[in-house]
């Protein structure tokens, strides 16, 4: 049995492959849909470049504490501000995000910070802000709203936006059948920069999923509009990984079948990927390869849990560092507390994470008598969670998480959780109550 199609030069299936027979139409003069996919560029390390313009060019990273640096623009005046060099970074945080100049050295969101000194050790070190990344996420999503307003709002730094009733959107020329499209993602562009003073890359497609690969093709500052035409030239010589939704396992064992690319995915047997990956996710790695996606722009979503964590510098120990960590968890308390009011929502399970120093993860929840958004109560249901778990080891990471999500304050009421609450000063009292 063939695994993976013969490939043209440049990766893509040869038309006289039969395995092509299922591929999709041409598109139609008007599709059912016109839907973008906006991604705020390298979000939070250009959010700094605001602050520290005289950095734009360099290789920034984003991560570590929480330290923030002087404001060179303080008292309206200008100051000398020294900053950090990741060569001199010693602790556990990660990298949040990169300049695309640091990226450029292998430097990745996720990554290590000591990794990632070893890769661009004279990169400028920045703490997050989020803060103010959210207030400018706010703002660039006001901006797009005055020009489409059917938005899906997908993180802090992306959007979809349904385009299909935006005046003039569908409009076309002989040249350029997409150039209504083209017009109304521009004007967004336009929006974004003058509200942010940001950039932003839009991709422009028939569907959600080709639309957020688009608009990864001409990053940073990048216009890409396709339709399924463009698939063989555009898409389909993609590494299969591109497709979101094809994690490192699922890539692997594609790799371990012969198929390395969109384009040798959508020639493949579709029994033979039924049979590796099961009839879902086989049917839907088939058709997605394809760039079939009916998923409509969903302009609200019940969230099923909100929650908090934070990773620390170094590792803390549940006895020798509980001065230390009881403020910490009180403080992600009070967090998760301020998540829920902002929301509007209250919640009637309160759970607990930990990540010790071999990785080892274990995670513990209880069901309150009510739902609340109340600190004081979250932190006491933290705190019988905690009574559940080893604290023997040391920690990496600490979270708190509600779940079981209502719409508005809950109706608890300033009763106890039972005879074995925790003493609100000290969550990490490891006596008996």
């Amino acid at each position: 049995m063939r695994l993976a199609p013969r490939l043209q030069r440049g990766g893509c299936p040869a038309v006289t492959d039969p395995q092509l027979t299922s591929a999709p139409p041409a598109p139609q003069a008007v599709p059912d849909r016109l839907i973008a996919h906006l991604d705020m560029d390298a979000f939070y390390a250009s959010v700094e470049l605001l602050r520290y313009p005289e950095l734009q060019g360099q290789p920034v990273v984003i991560g570590g504490g929480r330290r923030r640096q002087p404001d060179p623009h303080a008292d309206g005046g200008e100051q000398t501000v020294h900053h950090a060099r990741l060569r001199d970074y010693a602790g556990r945080g990660v990298v949040t995000t990169a300049t695309y100049a640091a990226r450029a050295f292998g430097v990745h969101s996720g990554m290590g910070l000591m990794k990632a000194a070893a890769l661009a050790p004279d990169a400028i070190l920045l703490p997050a802000d989020f803060d103010e990344y959210r207030r400018l996420s706010r703002l660039f999503k006001a901006a797009v709203a005055t020009i489409a307003p059917v938005i899906e709002d997908r993180g802090i730094d992306e959007i979809y936006i349904d385009l299909g009733d935006v005046p003039g959107a569908r409009d076309r020329t002989s040249q350029d059948p997409m150039a209504g499209a083209r017009e109304v993602a521009s004007r967004i562009k336009q929006a974004v920069r003058e509200a942010t003073g940001l950039s932003c890359s839009i991709g422009v497609t028939p569907n959600k999923l080709l639309s957020k690969l688009a608009s990864d093709l001409d990053k940073p500052d990048g216009l890409t509009l396709l339709s399924h035409a463009d698939l063989p030239e555009r898409v389909w010589p993609l590494p299969a990984s591109r497709i979101n939704g094809i994690g490192p396992k699922a890539n692997a064992r594609l790799g371990e079948i012969g198929i390395h690319t969109i384009g040798e995915l959508a020639a493949a047997d579709l029994s033979v990927l039924v049979e590796t990956f099961g009839s879902s996710h086989g049917q839907w790695m088939h058709a997605a390869a394809h760039g079939r996606d009916e998923r409509p722009v969903v302009t609200w979503r019940e969230p099923k849990s909100i929650s908090r964590e934070t990773t620390f510098e170094r590792d803390l120990h549940p006895r020798e560092d509980r001065a230390l960590l009881t403020p910490i968890l009180t403080r992600l308390c009070e967090q998760l507390a301020a998540d829920l009011l902002r929301k509007g929502y209250a919640g009637r399970s309160v759970g607990v994470k930990l990540r010790y120093d071999d990785f080892h993860i274990v995670t513990r929840s209880l069901s309150l008598p009510h739902a609340t958004r109340d600190a004081a109560l979250i932190r006491q249901g933290a705190g019988r969670c905690l009574k559940t778990v080893p604290l023997d080891q040391r920690l990496r990471l600490i979270g708190v998480k509600m779940s079981s999500l209502v719409p508005g304050d809950g109706s608890a009421p300033p009763s106890d959780l039972g005879p074995r609450s925790l003493p609100l000063f000290d969550l990490f009292d490891l006596t008996e109550t």
